[in-house]
C-alpha cells in the first residue's frame, strides 16, 4: 500500500510546508509546524452511514427537515454513580464523545475504573490503557475494592488496532487513558504530538458515531492548566470535563466546561478515601466553616453552579500594608474584579482600603466565576477591616455595580430558598431578587445600593 501524503501546517496561521521548519515561513512562528496526513475527497456516496442522519440509498444523507426529527431524544444510560451523571447531563448518551482532563493524580483513572466497575452488568464495557499495563489496573481495582468480574481491558497503543478491537467486541462504552499515548500508523510524527492526538482523537469520533460507543478520553494537562494538545480537541468532542481541586485536599470538583447534552458549569463534587472517589450528596457542607463562633472576615454567600445552588463560604483578610503598593490576593475569585470592588467600596461605602493588603479565599478550593459573589467578598473585607464579625445566620448574594447600585442575579428565589433549607435567618439581597412571598422564617433585606446593605448590617 502506498505511503499516505503528509504535509506540515502552522498551528498559528494555517500555512503548509512539504517539510517541517522550526519558523513558520508565512507568519514567523516559532515552533508551530505540525504534520497532518492528507486525505483525497472521497464521493458522499460512498462514505458510510452516520448515526443520526436520515440516509437514503447506499446510505447517503438526505436533507431532512427538523420537525420530523423533533421527538427523537438521546437515549441516555447512567454510569451508577450520581454526581457524575449530574455533570454529564444525566448519563451517558449514545455515540458520545467525553474528554477528562485534569491535573497528575487528581482522579481521573480512578473515576473512570470505577465508572466501568458499575456500569458491567448493564453495559458492555473496554478499558484501553497506553500507561499502565493490564497487570497494573487489575491491581488497582483491586486496591480500589471494585469487583473484576466483566471488566475488560486492552493494553494498546495503536489507534487502528483499538478500532479492530473494538469491531471485534462492540463495547457500550470505551475508555481511552489516555490520547496522548495513542499513534496512528498514517503519520510518521511521535506520539504525542498535535498531529498525532488530532488525527487519533478524529478517528475515535468518528468511530463512536458510527458504532453507537460511549467514548471517555482522558487528557493530560499543560503548565498552564489547560489539555495539552491542539485546541481543536476540544471542539471534535460533545463534553469537556475538567477535574478541580487542591493537591492538599481530599474533595474534588468534576466541573463541565463544555456539554452538548447538559448544562455548561455543572459540578459533581467527590470526596477522594482509600476506596477510590466517593459522592458528595451535601456539598454546601463542606464550603461551610466549622469553626465555633463568628470570626471577622467570614459571609457565606449563595453560588449556582450549573443547575444547583451552592453555600460557600468567603474569607478576606485586611491588614496594613507595609508597602507602596499593597497586595491584592485572590483565590477562587477573579483578581481584576477585586480590585473594582475594593475601588466601589471606597467610592461608595466610604471605606478606604488603598493603603491595606487584601487576601480573599473561597473556602474547599472552589471557583466562582459569577458576579454574584461581588456583595459577600465587600461585607467578607469589610467586616475583617473593622475586626467585627458577621451573624453566621446571615447569607448574602448580589452583583454590585460600577455605581454602587446592587443588580439581580439570576435565580434570585431558588438561591433563598436554598439559605431557608439549611438554617440560616437572614438574606441580604438586591431588591431585584426579593421573593414575591415569606419563605420560612427568613428575613429579608433588599437593598438597592451598596451603602444600604452595610447600613443594614
Amino acid at each position: 500500500m502506498a505511503k499516505a501524503k503528509t504535509a506540515f501546517v502552522c498551528s498559528e496561521c494555517g500555512g503548509s510546508s512539504s517539510k517541517w521548519q522550526g519558523q513558520c515561513p508565512d507568519c514567523g512562528a516559532w515552533n508551530t509546524m505540525a504534520e497532518i496526513r492528507l486525505e483525497p475527497a472521497r464521493a458522499a456516496a460512498a462514505a458510510p452511514a452516520r448515526a443520526g442522519y436520515a440516509g437514503g440509498a447506499a446510505g447517503a444523507p438526505k436533507v431532512t427537515p427538523l420537525t420530523e426529527v423533533l421527538g427523537v431524544q438521546e437515549v441516555r444510560r447512567p454510569t451508577g454513580i450520581g454526581e457524575f451523571d449530574r455533570v454529564l447531563g444525566g448519563g451517558l448518551v449514545q455515540g458520545s464523545v467525553v474528554l477528562v482532563g485534569g491535573d497528575p493524580g487528581i482522579g481521573k483513572s480512578t473515576l473512570l475504573l470505577q465508572t466501568v466497575a458499575a456500569v458491567r452488568g448493564s453495559q458492555r464495557s473496554l478499558y484501553v490503557s497506553g500507561e499502565e499495563s493490564l497487570a497494573q489496573i487489575a491491581n488497582r481495582a483491586q486496591r480500589l475494592g471494585l469487583p473484576l468480574e466483566g471488566i475488560e481491558g486492552l493494553a494498546e497503543t495503536c489507534v487502528e488496532r483499538i478500532a479492530e478491537q473494538v469491531a471485534a467486541h462492540r463495547p457500550d462504552l470505551l475508555v481511552i487513558d489516555s490520547i496522548q499515548t495513542l499513534w496512528s500508523e498514517l503519520l510518521t510524527a511521535a506520539p504525542g504530538s498535535v498531529s498525532q492526538v488530532r488525527e487519533c482523537a478524529a478517528r475515535l469520533v468518528r468511530m463512536a458515531k458510527e458504532s453507537g460507543t460511549a467514548v471517555f478520553l482522558v487528557g493530560h494537562v499543560t503548565k498552564e492548566g489547560g489539555i495539552a494538545g491542539p485546541r481543536v480537541l476540544e471542539h471534535m468532542v460533545d463534553a469537556v470535563l475538567y477535574f478541580e481541586g487542591e493537591s492538599g485536599s481530599r474533595y474534588r470538583v468534576l466541573r463541565a466546561f463544555k456539554n452538548r447534552f447538559g448544562a455548561v458549569n455543572e459540578l459533581g463534587v467527590f470526596a477522594m478515601g482509600e476506596r477510590g472517589l466517593k459522592e458528595v450528596p451535601n456539598p454546601s457542607a463542606i464550603f461551610l466553616s466549622s469553626h465555633g463562633e463568628p470570626a471577622p472576615g467570614s459571609a457565606i454567600m449563595v453560588t449556582r453552579e450549573g443547575t444547583r445552588p451552592l453555600l460557600v463560604e468567603v474569607q478576606a483578610l485586611v491588614d496594613a500594608s507595609p508597602l507602596a503598593n499593597p497586595r491584592r490576593v485572590a483565590l477562587g475569585l477573579e483578581q481584576n474584579r477585586l480590585a473594582m470592588l475594593l475601588a466601589v467600596l471606597h467610592r461608595h461605602g466610604g471605606v478606604a482600603a488603598y493603603d491595606q493588603d487584601v487576601f480573599v479565599n473561597v473556602v474547599g478550593g472552589l471557583r466562582v466565576q459569577e458576579t454574584a459573589a461581588d456583595l459577600a467578598v465587600l461585607l467578607a473585607v469589610l467586616s475583617s477591616f473593622r475586626n467585627r464579625p458577621l451573624s453566621r445566620k446571615l447569607v448574602a448574594f448580589g452583583e454590585v455595580g460600577l455605581s454602587g447600585e446592587l443588580r439581580p442575579v439570576p435565580n434570585g428565589e431558588e438561591r433563598v430558598r436554598e439559605a431557608a433549607t439549611h438554617g440560616f435567618e437572614r438574606v441580604v439581597l438586591p431588591r431585584g431578587n426579593a421573593p414575591k412571598k415569606k419563605i420560612g422564617e427568613l428575613e429579608i433585606i433588599a437593598c438597592d445600593r451598596l451603602s444600604e446593605a452595610i447600613a443594614a448590617l
